[in-house]
């Protein structure tokens, strides 16, 4: 169970959450739990995405981002038609392929008419013959103010040897590179290597593939101008062990970008869940196969940072497994692509890589509800949360919640003692007995809050058969 205050807030004193969503992903707000618990949400499957099928594409697609922009969601990926030849060789015939979609939901592969491959350019790809940066090449929308048109999209790709290399891109598709020196050099950087701009923290942050201790681990690094970086720092996880995390696929969440979520793939080398009868069931030795499918197992975690290098491991069960299918109980299956998404008005969506390595390999589509990746949780028996003492703005307090017909939430806003302020003690609460994303939680006397503005708070939940999943101070 990972604990603390990450590095960007202070550590002494009230926390200062102005009108800033809290999402209940960690304990940064969490005084007391009596009877009730923080739990990890699993997200619902919600059928195919896209199919690796198309003959520039391969067994060993991977390393996928979904971004999205505006009434466009844009998908990344490698496409890797053959698979006996090393990262490096050209003979594997990498490119990076791009599919699109109007609703996140169903992909389609625009024919761009910009790669050759087997002879036409009838296809999806949008970069190839520049070496390994192909292999990983990990786009993002920069979100920074002021950033110039013709740079909207950047992206950087490539290995150990070649260090990390920059491109930029006006339209999502057509990309140049940057400059023909690396940005970022001394890392492994063998598997997926992502950027983000932080608004939080006012800077690029970069976190990407190292080993520590013969484990894989992910390195951070940031820049205010995406050319010059600071010396890199491991990342630390608490007191969780230490596990071989593939990929970080950290992004800033999009309803609440101070917070930065990780789906990462959880790597387990050497442990074989297959028997043997199992494996010539599924023909996983067939030459058509990757090799090494039945020596090993994957499934995805889930990470989450508030800044500096420090990523806290709430959870260490799993974020998504295997499941009933046997296929995905290979190596390298089950890794979420880079990305969570809008994808209806109370629904946000991750894709998960299945059947790696095989033919019928393809993107799925898992759906949670809005902000619903954890949430403090009571059974029938009623429980209690009280956070630590926060400041606020705004005139009125929002609840992202679900109860049952039986269960529901009482607030009570205390000082920073404890000792609850009249007007706005349980007793006074208007029980909120609903699903919603922002119900207002209002007294006998309203839901303004404004007087408590700027003063050191807690706030006190009583919750029956019922979850918490963020909470908001608006105006």
């Amino acid at each position: 169970m990972a604990s603390g205050v990450a590095p960007a807030f202070a550590a002494d004193g009230p926390i200062s959450i102005g009108t800033r969503r809290e999402l209940f992903v960690d304990r940064f707000l969490i005084e007391k739990l009596d009877s009730v618990s923080l739990q990890l949400q699993h997200p619902q499957p919600a059928g195919t995405a896209l199919k690796f099928d198309q003959p520039w594409e391969g067994q060993v697609s991977g390393y996928v981002t979904v971004i999205h922009d505006g009434d466009l969601y844009r998908m990344y990926y490698r496409g890797r038609p053959l698979t006996g030849y090393g990262d490096n060789d050209p003979r594997s015939q990498e490119v990076t392929c791009y599919a699109e979609s109007r609703d996140g939901i169903t992909f389609t592969r625009p024919k761009l008419g910009l790669i050759s491959f087997g002879g036409n350019k009838d296809n999806n790809a949008i970069l190839a013959d520049v070496g390994h940066v192909t292999h990983n090449f990990a786009p993002f929308l920069d979100s920074r103010p002021g950033v110039p048109a013709s740079e909207r999209f950047k992206a950087v790709g490539g290995s150990s040897e070649s260090g990390l290399i920059a491109y930029v891109s006006e339209d999502g598709i057509r990309f140049r590179k940057l400059q023909d020196k690396p940005i970022i050099t001394g890392g492994a950087f063998d598997s997926q290597n992502n950027v983000l701009w932080s608004d939080h923290e006012q800077c690029y942050v970069c976190f990407f593939r190292t080993f520590k201790n013969g484990v894989r681990w992910i390195t951070r690094t940031t820049s205010t101008d995406f050319l010059t970086w600071t010396p890199a720092v491991d990342m630390t996880f608490g007191d969780a062990p230490n596990e071989h995390l593939y990929t970080n696929q950290t992004v800033a969440y999009f309803r609440a970008p101070h917070i930065y979520i990780g789906t990462a793939a959880r790597f387990w080398p050497g442990r074989r869940s297959l028997s043997d009868e199992q494996v010539a069931a599924l023909q996983l030795d067939a030459p058509v196969n990757y090799g090494g499918l039945k020596l090993e197992s994957s499934d995805a975690v889930l990470l989450t940072s508030r800044g500096g290098n420090r990523y806290d491991r709430t959870f260490l069960e799993s974020l998504v497994r295997p499941g009933a299918d046997l296929k995905n109980w290979t190596a390298r299956s089950n890794y979420p692509a880079r990305g969570i998404v809008p994808t209806g008005p109370t629904e946000m969506s991750i894709y998960v890589q299945r059947h790696y390595g095989q033919p019928t390999h393809y993107l799925q589509r898992l759906t949670f509800r809005t902000d619903g990746l954890a949430a403090v949780h009571a059974g029938y028996q009623p429980g209690e949360l009280v956070t630590k003492p926060v400041t606020f703005e705004g005139r009125q307090l929002t609840l992202n919640m679900s109860s049952s017909a039986a269960g529901g939430v009482f607030v009570e806003i205390q000082d920073a003692a404890g000792r609850p302020i009249p007007g706005f003690t349980l007793a006074e609460c208007h029980e909120l007995n609903t699903d919603d994303l922002a119900r207002a939680v209002s007294w006998k006397n309203g839901s303004d809050v404004s007087t408590l503005a700027g003063k050191p708070i807690r706030l006190r939940f009583r919750l029956k058969d019922a979850d918490l999943f963020a909470l908001q101070f608006v105006k």
